[in-house]
């Protein structure tokens, strides 16, 4: 990915954070950016974002901020300074919900087996 690129995608998800965080709450639910990418011709941006919801109900999320990127393109594209403003396209994030799930995981390991008393040590494996 070009710096180019990389700047932009990053300048996006800051606006994008702060309108989001502005101008579209949803009911329970807390939405965040986690990462933009664009296209290498900028004309295209995929923003990933994380839902913490109350509800269960993160797809349906996604599709309301899809139908609405009309409006939410036109507040970023306010604040950005380009000649073409990317498009933007909303996927859900699951980065969050994995992590959880493993650290879950983590969690309900069995208890490490009994410690060696002092002075031995383990066998070398060959």
């Amino acid at each position: 990915m070009s710096q180019r690129v990389q700047r932009v995608s990053e300048l996006v998800k800051r606006e994008l954070s702060m309108v989001l965080e502005r101008h579209y709450r949803m009911d329970n639910a807390i939405l965040t950016v986690h990462e933009v990418r664009a296209t290498p011709d900028l004309k295209q941006c995929f923003a990933y974002v994380g839902i913490i919801s109350t509800a269960g109900n993160e797809e349906s999320i996604i599709e309301k901020l899809n139908k609405q990127r009309g409006a939410i393109q036109r507040e970023v594209h306010k604040r950005i300074v380009m000649k073409n403003s990317p498009q933007i396209f909303f996927r859900l994030d699951k980065s969050v919900e994995r992590g959880v799930k493993i650290l879950n995981a983590i969690d309900n390991l069995p208890p490490p087996a009994d410690p060696l008393p002092e002075g031995e040590e383990e066998p070398e494996m060959k």
